[in-house]
């Protein structure tokens, strides 16, 4: 249960990440560095690159994403996780090819650590996304905008407090479990009226 929650808060992150880069917000493309440049990193440096190689590669992957992002008919039909990884390693293979260095390939199913359970799991997370995103709509607010806040803004439960005018951090955090509940509840409803 609590990964299918995870997988869902997960894909509702990715949504926010990709509508905010179509707004031009720098701060979701720092995160998109903070969060993924790693995988790449491993990617190029485990397959004869360097660490300015692998942030070349990703400055090119993240490019391309911005780019294809702010095309209208662009569905994300993956995590962007995924999407970068695959980028990210079609870039690496050509830069491979270039330099000659035809000793080291990437085996087609040789991917970064979790990655491949990932892929087969995209439809299934697609769906949990929808699911959680109807679920969250369907929740109201303020609960709405306190989740948001905690688990999507990453907001302190002092900021929460202040923005809600609780009296306390603590009331403010029990309002947020409150609201988590009645959220999965929600969810879960929702799962077993479609099976």
């Amino acid at each position: 249960m609590y990964q299918t929650d995870f997988a869902a808060v997960a894909n509702y992150f990715d949504e926010l990440i990709l509508a905010e880069i179509r707004k031009n917000n720098q701060a979701a493309l720092g995160e998109l560095y903070k969060t993924h440049y790693p995988m790449a990193a491993h990617l190029v440096c485990s397959n004869s690159g360097t660490e300015q190689e692998a942030k070349d590669v990703f400055q090119d992957a993240i490019i391309a994403f911005y780019e294809r992002a702010q095309q209208a008919d662009f569905v994300l039909t993956c995590k962007i996780k995924t999407y970068l990884y695959a980028v990210c390693r079609r870039l690496w293979l050509k830069r491979l090819a270039e330099k000659r260095r035809f000793d080291v390939t990437i085996a087609e199913g040789d991917v970064f650590e979790g990655l491949e359970d990932e892929i087969g799991e995209v439809l299934e997370s697609e769906i949990s996304f929808e699911r959680m995103q109807l679920s969250l709509q369907a929740l109201g607010e303020p609960c709405r905008s306190i989740i948001e806040d905690f688990y999507i803004r990453d907001f302190s439960m002092d900021l929460i407090r202040e923005k809600f005018g609780y009296t306390s951090a603590d009331n403010a955090k029990n309002q947020k479990y409150k609201c988590l509940q009645r959220l999965k509840k929600l969810f879960f409803e929702d799962h077993r009226k479609e099976k």
